[in-house]
Parts: structure tokens; C-alpha cells; sequence
């Protein structure tokens, strides 16, 4: 389009350097040489712009060296002129002649083959291209060198080619090169003047408009979308007088939005300008304000306020989620013309059926048209009938993985109910969506193959759900027990006060481990009005129960015990107190020792200060008897039962029962007449009575 006067006025009027701008009048381009002996001609049509390949000269060539350009106005009428750019290629000879390898074989007919090529003029055709944003054009230069004028190294001169139009504002780049190509090509790039009345900035969200017109001119400003086919959507208009500043908000921004400006005067010409082509953030805005709308019964259309250059496609949005199955192939991908009613090609609508448009391979937009009008996604699956030569049909069903064969042997949903699905399709209970000559699409319910599936794993889950709580019940019943600390009965012979001493510091050590320690000389009330037979038979039955243990602690008067048990079982039980709980149990313990049933139950220990390990009757020998304090740590480890501690902090258990054993122990070693320390009765320091 002519670029008005008055507008070139505006963008070169302040730009001394370039006025006076010489005037070409006539659309004819022209090519000439500077200064003589350049003999040009020139062809402009249809060139294909490619350099090729360089190769190595035979002699000397013409080589373009440098590129030189000028602002150039072409006038259609007194104030009707183009911008255009006159290029100047400057050229010079390179390489030399090579003479004859073997001047004997070739003698005298080899110097005049030379001599006569020397002697011609020298020829060479220059490629000009000129490329904008707007504009590619590619221009074949013909030049003629006198052979005179041909010295290697040197300009020859320069051949110009008036002109190539462009628009105001737009960046050029210019190249230049021979055919053949003898070196790699020059190349020049350019920025013509711009508006400037017009200059686009950003700040944050807003894009301001400055428009730096004089105080005393009035014109006419309009934005307005460009859409398809050149059909224009005005969408502002102002008759403004000076420089003005708009402000527009980002959003606003599309690539097609244009600004255009005309002098108000009688039949003055508008000028257009586009400044948003190629601006990233108008692209984006145009595909967010672009959508996909539903025209019934099976139409639908593209709104956009631009053009885009788009493919649409039909896929299948399956219940369960994931990516959207483009039906490409059976179906083919459409071009899509913004604003403009289509169709898809289907006999039935299926709210799974959604549209992908792309542009240049990247999904952009993707909706399910159909989901408002039919409902929500259905739990189908869709079969894909693909129709070969000679009626060869074959049939897959869709599926994440790709289209998987109704009778294979894959792992997956489709294969498995293979046969249900071909008797559902040969049944009628399939919905055929699309047909023609290449294939068919076939919606078929899994409503009853789903509620099946779903059913097996309620019941999975369920009975997982009973497993899990029967775990969690028993790990409580551990916890809780760990929490608690394992039962232990200890038993001894109360020989004098100070054993009865040691044995109350043995059981306060056990109850810190944790242990819970049951002794009958924390239990004096209860053996008081129970008698020691019925305590001991209440304590063992509970310590057994819960899975505890009896220590037998063995003293003198313990060994001394058994012996007289096993000798003489009445005299042994009525020469010891009615508080002597070790004396009534024998009755129970040594039948348990006899008929094998002591091992898990059973742990014994002596103090090996006070009794040899020999000492101990060998029936009591089939479960651990340890000695005090020396095997200590094993003597934990075996009331501790399976869960045992770590190796390390049993041994500082074991640390911490010696420390509160040995002071009583010393104590009760001590000749007599000897000061004694206070003896712990229980955890409290006290009998528990």
C-alpha cells in the first residue's frame, strides 16, 4: 500500500541526515554501474535463493566485497510515494591464471589458448536478495568486465539496483553472492525509520500508545482487528488533534490487532500498521481468547479474533482420565478457518468425543463439546473398525497404551473381555459413531463389566481392610505388653532378714527394666488372709496367662528345701512359716520340673557370693540357672524373652541392676557385729503391706 506523503513527512521530516531523499518516479527498477566499465543487466521474476556450495576459480572472477545501501522514495503521484532501498554491490577481481603445467606438451598452442583468455572480457552474474518481514525478493545481476580493466586484487567498481520497497519501521537483511558462489556471501542488516508518531512500551499489565504529532495537526486514529480474508472489526475510533498517549491493557494485545491513520482532510489515504505480528505475549493472548463452541447437531466453530494457523481433530477422553486418544488415524486432521462453521463428519454425538486444535504440532485447545448437552464422560469403550482392500475389516479397542486387538493375548482390559465385546457389537448394544469407506467407531457400555470388577475389589479391599485390623489389634496387644513390661513371680527361701534385704533390691532392679514383679514380701496382707498356697496358685496362673516367667532364686534354705521336698514332702512344708510362698509352691514347681513342662516357664538364679553352682539340685538344671551378678546380662536377656533389646542397651541394664545390687550385697556379706546400711524393701523404699 502507498505510504501518504503525509505520513512519510512524519517519519523522515526529522531526520536531516536523509533528506533531501532522492525521488524515482515510475514502478520501473533499474540497474547501472558505477563508475564505468560495468556493463549490467538485471532479471527480476521467480529466482530460487539459494547460495549452493563454494568452489575453487580456474582464473580470475568478479567477487562481491562490499554492500552499501540508500533510502529511496518511488512517487506514484506528487505526494504518493513508497519507501525503497537502493543497494550498491562493489566488486573486484580475485584469483590469477594458472599456467600451463608442461609448456613442451602443449608448446605454443597452450600460449594462445591463454593469451585469448586473457584477452576476453570477463563476466560474472550476482544474486541480490532482499528479505523483510513483509517482503522476499531475489534479483540475478549480469555484469561484463573489460578485459583491460581486469588486474587480480583490484575494484573494478560497482553495479546498483534501484530499488527494493519496503515498509516503514521493518528490519532488512541483504545478501549478496555470485553463481557460481566463489566465497561465502556478504550479508548486511537494516533498520528503516519507523513512525515516529508511533512508539509502543510496556509497563507491568499496561502498553502505551505515544503518538508525537505536531500541536496543529488533526487526524484520525482507529484500532481494529484484522480477521480472515481481510474482513475488518473496528474496535476504537478517535479524531485527535497533537500528540496523544493510550493506554492499553496487555489482554488487549492479539497479533492482529492494527492501528490506522489519516490526515482529516478531503479524500486523504489511510495507512495501517500492524506493530503486534510478532509479539510473544499477543500470541498468547489470542489462543486464550480463542474458543471452541458446539453448533447443533453436529457442527461447531472456532472463535478467535485473528487467524490462526490451526488443525482440528476429533479424540477420546476416556472415564477414567489421562491424555485425550487423537482418532488419527481412521480420521484425518482439518484445516480450521477461524469463525467459520464446521462439521464433524459423525452419525451420533458421545460426550467422550472432544476436539484437539493444534498449531504447528502443539496442542493448544482441547474441549469436550458434547459433555453440556449429553451429560458427563460415559464409562465406554470405543472400538476402532479399520476396513482393508478386499473387505479385510479388523477391529481394536482404544485404550492409554494404544488401539490393543480384541483377540490378543495382552495383559489389558480390552483383550481380556475380547469376546464380550464382539458379542456386545454383534448384539446391537454398541453405538456406532462414525462410518465410511476406510473404517467405523463403535461406543460400546462397560457398565456391567465394571460393576463385576468393582465388585472383586470391594470385596479385596474388604477383606485387606479385616486383615490390616486384625494386625493392628495384635501389634496393639504388643505394644500395650511392651508398654507394661513381661510378668515375672519371683520365688525364694526367706532364710534370714538380710536375704529377705537382697531379694527386695533384686526385685526393685527388676521393676526398672520394665518388669512387672510379682514377691510375697510386697504381698504380706494378701498371703495374711489368703495363706501362701492360694497366692502363689493366683500369681502363677496370671504370670503364665500372660505369657511371663518364675524365677527361682535358690539360697541355702531354698536348697535345703528341695532336698527335704523331695525327701520327705509333709516334714519339708510344716517346719516353714505361713508367709514361706517358696515352700508352697513346690508343691506346684517340682511336678512341673518332673513331667518336662518347665522350659519357656522357668528361669532360675543364685547369688554366687552366697551359694556354690554346684549346690543347685540337677532336676532344675533343664532351664537356665545363672549366676548373680556375674551372668547378669544373660539373666536379663532370658526374663526379657523374644523381644531382646539391643546388645548394648541390655549391658547398660545390666549395669544398672548390679549398681543397686551390690551395696546390699556387701551389706550381707559383712562379719557380724558390723554397722548395716538401710535394706530397700520395695520400689518405694517400703514394704508394701
Amino acid at each position: 500500500m502507498p505510504v501518504p506523503w503525509f505520513l512519510l513527512s512524519l517519519a523522515l521530516g526529522r531526520s536531516p541526515a536523509v533528506l533531501p531523499l532522492e525521488r524515482l518516479v515510475g514502478p520501473q527498477n533499474t540497474a547501472r554501474c558505477s563508475p564505468l566499465p560495468l556493463r549490467p543487466s538485471y532479471t527480476d521474476g521467480d529466482l530460487l535463493c539459494l547460495p549452493g556450495n563454494i568452489v575453487s576459480p580456474s582464473g580470475p572472477v568478479l567477487v562481491p566485497t562490499h554492500l552499501q545501501t540508500e533510502l529511496m522514495l518511488r512517487c506514484h503521484q506528487e505526494t504518493d510515494c513508497d519507501l525503497c532501498v537502493r543497494v550498491a554491490v562493489h566488486l573486484a577481481v580475485h584469483g590469477h591464471w594458472q599456467e600451463p603445467k608442461d609448456e613442451e606438451q602443449f608448446g605454443r598452442a597452450g600460449d594462445s589458448e591463454l593469451e585469448e583468455a586473457r584477452n576476453a572480457s570477463l563476466q560474472a552474474q550476482v544474486v541480490l536478495s532482499f528479505n523483510s518481514y513483509t517482503t522476499a525478493r531475489c534479483v540475478l545481476l549480469e555484469v561484463k568486465v573489460p578485459a583491460a580493466f581486469v588486474q587480480p586484487g583490484q575494484s573494478v567498481g560497482s553495479v546498483v539496483f534501484d530499488c527494493f520497497e519496503a515498509a516503514l519501521g521493518a528490519e532488512v537483511q541483504i545478501w549478496s553472492y555470485t553463481q557460481p558462489m566463489y566465497q561465502k556471501e556478504l550479508n548486511f542488516t537494516q533498520q528503516l525509520p519507523a513512525l515516529p508518531w508511533l512508539n509502543v512500551s510496556a509497563d507491568g499489565d499496561d502498553v502505551y500508545l505515544v503518538l508525537d504529532v505536531s500541536k496543529e495537526q488533526h487526524f484520525g486514529l482507529s484500532l481494529y482487528w484484522n480477521q480472515v480474508e481481510n474482513s475488518v472489526k473496528h474496535w476504537w475510533h478517535r479524531n485527535l488533534t497533537g500528540p496523544q498517549n493510550i493506554t492499553l491493557n496487555h489482554t488487549d494485545l492479539v497479533p492482529c490487532l492494527c492501528i490506522q491513520v489519516w490526515p482529516l482532510e478531503p479524500d486523504s489515504t489511510r495507512t495501517s500498521i500492524c506493530p503486534f505480528r510478532k509479539d510473544a505475549r499477543a500470541h498468547r493472548n489470542l489462543w486464550r481468547a480463542a474458543q471452541l463452541q458446539l453448533l447443533p447437531p453436529r457442527g461447531w466453530r472456532l472463535d478467535a479474533p485473528c487467524s490462526l494457523p490451526a488443525e482440528a481433530t476429533l479424540c477420546w477422553q476416556a472415564l477414567g482420565g489421562g491424555p485425550c486418544q487423537p482418532l488419527v488415524p481412521p480420521m484425518t486432521r482439518e484445516n480450521v478457518t477461524v469463525n467459520k462453521a464446521l462439521e464433524f463428519p459423525l452419525l451420533e454425538g458421545h460426550p467422550n468425543l472432544c476436539v484437539q486444535v493444534s498449531s504447528w504440532e502443539k496442542l493448544q485447545l482441547q474441549e469436550c463439546l458434547w459433555s453440556d448437552s449429553l451429560g458427563p464422560l460415559k464409562d465406554d469403550m470405543l472400538l476402532v473398525e479399520t476396513r482393508g482392500p478386499q473387505d479385510n475389516r479388523s477391529l481394536c479397542a482404544l485404550e492409554p497404551s494404544g488401539c490393543t486387538p480384541l483377540l490378543s493375548r495382552t495383559t489389558t482390559m480390552a483383550a481380556h473381555l475380547g469376546e464380550h465385546l464382539l458379542q456386545d457389537l454383534q448384539s446391537g448394544q454398541c453405538l456406532q459413531l462414525w462410518n465410511d469407506d476406510l473404517g467405523a467407531l463403535w461406543a460400546c457400555p462397560m457398565n456391567k463389566y465394571t460393576h463385576q470388577r468393582w465388585a472383586l475389589v470391594w470385596l479385596a479391599c474388604l477383606l485387606f481392610a479385616a486383615v490390616l485390623f486384625l494386625l493392628l489389634l495384635l501389634k496393639k496387644g504388643h505394644v500395650k505388653a511392651a508398654a507394661r513390661g513381661r510378668a515375672a513371680l519371683l520365688l525364694y527361701s526367706a532364710d534370714d532378714e538380710g536375704f529377705e534385704c537382697l531379694v527386695g533390691a533384686l526385685a526393685s532392679a527388676l521393676c526398672q527394666l520394665p518388669l512387672r514383679v510379682a514377691v510375697d514380701l510386697w504381698s504380706r496382707r494378701e498371703l495374711s488372709a489368703h495363706g501362701p498356697l492360694a497366692w502363689f496358685h493366683a500369681q502363677r496362673r496370671q504370670t503364665l496367662q500372660e505369657g511371663g516367667v518364675v524365677i527361682l532364686l535358690f539360697s541355702p534354705g531354698a536348697v535345703a528345701l528341695c532336698h527335704e521336698w523331695l525327701q520327705d514332702r509333709a516334714s519339708a512344708l510344716g517346719a516353714h512359716s505361713a508367709h514361706d510362698a517358696f515352700a508352697a509352691s513346690l508343691n506346684c514347681v517340682l511336678p512341673d520340673f518332673l513331667q518336662g513342662r518347665a522350659p519357656g516357664r522357668y528361669v532360675g538364679a543364685y547369688f554366687d557370693s552366697l551359694l556354690r553352682p554346684d549346690a543347685v539340685p540337677a532336676l532344675f538344671r533343664a532351664v537356665p540357672v545363672l549366676a548373680l551378678p556375674s551372668q547378669l546380662p544373660d539373666f536379663l536377656r532370658a526374663l526379657q524373652g523374644p523381644g531382646i533389646p539391643h546388645p548394648g542397651r541390655l549391658g547398660d541394664r545390666a549395669e544398672q541392676v548390679s549398681q543397686a545390687l551390690q551395696p546390699v550385697l556387701d551389706s550381707c556379706l559383712r562379719p557380724p557385729g558390723t554397722p548395716e546400711t538401710g535394706c530397700e524393701m520395695g520400689p518405694e523404699k517400703g514394704d508394701r503391706t
